[in-house]
């Protein structure tokens, strides 16, 4: 647990990620739903926001420690864990679950943070995994480059904070809705709410004062293979 006080707008950013992707994620028991995917694009950022103000409270050139260690584990754990419910809840998907993204953004956010030979390594690494998993990871290479560049965002405010937006809507640029209807209002809601996320996610981590939110600790890992689990069995059971 890091010494500093706790971040209460980094929690409030891990509400609005998860309260979105289970808005999205309805639309496997809600067909009706569609619009709910315009909902859905807040959460892979904002989730990616928060590994990357994690990282960035971290002390630079500390790459090896128990704190890290145990991310690591954790995410490394529940990129296993999740796949199956997802699998379950989305068979015709041709990626992995969101995890194993997010788990190599953590190491190219970590490369990009503690620098150094090591750090090089990992952020070499990370992309180089993203590169030859490109089609089987949920938002590819751009999706693994996005905790980084929001890290980057975070240590120099200005116009660094266009680089994670622009990474954002080509993360996305894969999706078939884009494929499909081109050009058309719904598409459009697609790309402008993916630009703003990043940059509605960096605003709110920058302002003033504590909230009085619920802390979002361990349990928030269960949350994703959990509620897909659950959407299963409901969809199961109508």
């Amino acid at each position: 647990m890091s010494p500093q006080a706790r971040d209460t707008h980094l929690d409030l950013l891990k509400w609005l990620a998860m309260l979105s992707m289970l808005l999205d994620h309805l639309r496997y028991v809600w067909p009706e739903s569609e619009w709910l995917f315009i909902v859905g694009r807040l959460a892979f950022p904002l989730f990616c926001l928060g590994i990357a103000a994690n990282v960035a409270r971290s002390q630079s050139g500390v790459l090896y420690s128990e704190d890290n260690a145990r991310y690591l584990g954790w995410m490394a754990a529940f990129a296993v864990i999740s796949e199956l419910p997802y699998r379950l809840l989305s068979s015709d998907s041709s990626t992995l679950n969101v995890m194993p993204s997010l788990l190599l953004g953590l190491l190219i956010a970590w490369g990009a943070h503690h620098r150094g030979r090591d750090g090089l390594v990992l952020a070499l690494t990370g992309v180089t995994v993203a590169v030859l998993m490109q089609e089987r990871l949920m938002y590819g290479v751009f999706g693994a480059l996005l905790p980084a560049a929001l890290l980057m965002a975070i240590q120099r405010p200005g116009l660094a904070w266009l680089l994670p937006a622009a990474l954002c809507v080509l993360a996305n640029s894969r999706n078939r809705w884009l494929a499909e209807w081109g050009l058309q209002p719904y598409s459009l809601l697609i790309v402008s709410t993916a630009f703003l996320t990043p940059l509605l996610g960096l605003w709110l981590l920058r302002r003033p004062g504590r909230l009085k939110i619920w802390p979002v600790t361990r349990w928030g890992y269960w949350f994703y293979p959990g509620h897909l689990a659950a959407l299963y069995l409901i969809r199961s059971l109508g």
